[in-house]
């Protein structure tokens, strides 16, 4: 282990500051699908107050990928050519970001893959939620919400991304097992709630009075279905809406009765992935800083903190529960 190594580590496990006196500064790159959406803000939010970074032990860029998988691709060959000790990638296509992974691994740089997931074995670990269980789980509340029967129309995230893939294999899965349900349309809105706004105001047009129920692969496109409905004078109360991810918005529409969410823990994604890359930069003696690990104890085990995978668990949002997962919410700093 080099000097500086040593140095930086020994403040990281005590809990100090570490001066530029002390040791130099460990650079972390985060490569994001993009910004727009309130989850991918979320967890930039977590990631910037995990203590390495607000202490200085860790310099964070957070790189835009603009939704797109060229962009993020030429971000990787920045943070290779500049030596970045470490990268956290939530790539927006999970095939197109293998190559950049591989450059990196080749570069002897870290890759920690967080919330969405990228072909290969050459990611360092990765950090994130079954999007399989996801899908499957919103689903289910809807065909619970309708009875088992009626139909339905399915908003999914950008074609390609491994959240999108995921979450639509869940929601088969389900729905394969309840013949009464019918598909209508099924269609991306790009995690967007402009888009999914305008999708679902042309299938409503489209379908007059025959939609039972909305499954959107994301809270942000839910929330776009519900101003469809509302835009057509229709009470979204009586067409259930499901969405994932537990974005404050989302969580209200949940206590005022007008859909169902799961929440997925940004904090944990992000912080859980700053504390895998420092391990993997500094060596075994590091010790996870974030309180996340503590939270959810057994649920998700550090161990050495060199497994290949680490599953946050989903946690569905009830009036009962919203205030509590509300004070989760990673806020900017």
């Amino acid at each position: 282990m080099t000097s500086w190594k040593k140095a930086v580590l020994a403040c990281a496990v005590v809990g100090l500051t570490c001066s530029a006196a002390q040791a130099k500064t460990i650079r972390i790159g985060a490569a994001v699908y993009g910004l727009k959406g309130e989850f991918m803000q979320m967890w930039t939010n977590a990631l910037k107050a995990h203590p390495a970074v607000k202490d200085g032990t860790v310099q964070i860029t957070v790189f835009d990928g603009n939704y797109d998988a060229l962009t993020q691709g030429n971000q990787f060959d920045t943070m290779i050519t500049q030596k970045y000790d470490a990268i956290i990638f939530v790539p927006i296509d999970k095939a197109a970001g293998a190559a950049a992974v591989a450059k990196a691994a080749a570069a002897n740089i870290p890759v920690i893959g967080s919330n969405t997931r990228v072909s290969g074995d050459k990611l360092t670990s990765y950090v994130g939620s079954d999007d399989v269980v996801a899908g499957r789980m919103e689903a289910e509340a809807i065909v619970k919400a309708i009875g088992g029967k009626g139909n339905v129309v399915i908003i999914e995230g950008p074609i390609g991304q491994s959240a999108q893939i995921d979450r639509s294999k869940g929601i088969q899965e389900a729905l394969s097992k309840t013949p009464d349900v019918k598909v209508l349309e099924h269609k991306t809105a790009n995690w967007s709630r402009a888009e999914s706004l305008g999708l679902v105001e042309n299938w409503l047009t489209g379908h007059p009075g025959q939609i039972n129920a909305i499954i959107a692969e994301n809270d942000d496109m839910a929330l776009g279905a519900i101003q469809a409905l509302k835009s057509k004078g229709i009470d979204p109360k009586k067409v259930p809406v499901a969405g994932i991810d537990g974005i404050v918005d989302g969580i209200s529409a949940v206590k005022r009765g007008e859909m169902t969410t799961f929440f997925q823990d940004s904090q944990a994604q992000a912080q859980g992935a700053m504390d895998v890359a420092l391990r993997a930069v500094l060596g075994a003696s590091y010790k996870p800083r974030s309180d996340i690990w503590a939270a959810y104890g057994e649920k998700m085990p550090w161990g050495d903190g060199t497994a290949k995978s680490y599953t946050v668990p989903w946690t569905q949002v009830v009036p009962a529960n919203a205030e509590e997962i509300l004070k989760r919410i990673p806020k900017s700093h």
